[in-house]
């Protein structure tokens, strides 16, 4: 399903991409004359990159797709309430021995924090009475429910993050590969005639440019978004690490008495 999704997002961003390219940027309008080699305006002038241009505003489109796609999903993640706030209020009721207030607390604020804690929480009312577990039992058998919890919520916060990581280094080629081909139709030009042709010339320098600028563009966007939410999604992860060590410590210190 998830494939699926990205597929189709990657194939509306073509389609979106090359259909602004052609009828946008390729507007007769936006030329002198009819074979669209003399641009009046900046949107001609971008398109005498190339086709190679649809491609890198596809690359663009994607990196702000995606980054849209984590911010809403990350702040998804935090649940309803601030996450500091609804950890403190978990390890207070947990201290004074309420697991009902804090698995209540669990199901109010939703988000990955809360389904970590409250699969703990869970586990832990589950087998503190049970005279089959042991005291080592009894924590060994939270914190497998913490991990199963984890691996769940862990790939949810860092879905995507490749694809962002991917589309920053395929723009950089493309947009070297739109240089390279515009430099090199330039020289052809100017090797063609034996004498410098302006327009030719000036084709193949707009085509390197504007390439190398939505390369640019593209792999500046995916690298922010990238180091952005890999930052956020540690800080979250240690969070919950953070919080798991605590009442995990409660627990151990409940089952001793």
């Amino acid at each position: 399903m998830k494939n699926m999704f990205n597929a189709i997002v990657i194939g509306l961003a073509l389609i979106i991409a090359y259909v602004f390219f052609y009828l946008v940027l390729g507007a007769q309008g936006n030329f002198a004359d009819a074979a669209k080699h003399e641009p009046t305006n900046a949107l001609g002038m971008i398109y005498t990159g190339g086709p190679l241009v649809g491609l890198l505003l596809t690359l663009i489109i994607l990196a702000f797709t995606f980054a849209t796609e984590r911010l809403l999903s990350i702040n998804k993640a935090k649940g309803k309430g601030n996450p500091v706030t609804f950890i403190r209020s978990v390890i207070k009721n947990l201290e004074a021995g309420d697991l009902e207030t804090a698995l209540n607390d669990c199901d109010k604020q939703r988000g990955s924090v809360a389904n970590v804690l409250r699969s703990a929480i869970q586990r832990f009312k589950e087998v503190e009475k049970d005279q089959n577990f042991g005291p080592e039992k009894k924590i060994a058998e939270v914190q497998r429910a913490i991990d199963e919890s984890m691996n769940l919520e862990t790939p949810l916060l860092e879905k995507n993050l490749v694809i962002l990581s991917t589309v920053a280094s395929i723009s950089t080629m493309i947009g070297l590969l739109g240089t390279t081909i515009g430099m090199i139709r330039s020289f052809q030009a100017l090797g063609a005639s034996g004498t410098v042709s302006a327009t030719q010339l000036s084709i193949g320098i707009s085509e390197a440019l504007y390439n190398t600028a939505g390369g640019l563009i593209g792999a500046i966007i995916s690298i922010v978004s990238y180091n952005f939410f890999t930052t956020k999604v540690d800080n979250f992860v240690y969070m919950i690490d953070e919080s798991i060590l605590n009442i995990t410590q409660i627990f151990t210190v409940r089952i001793k008495k």
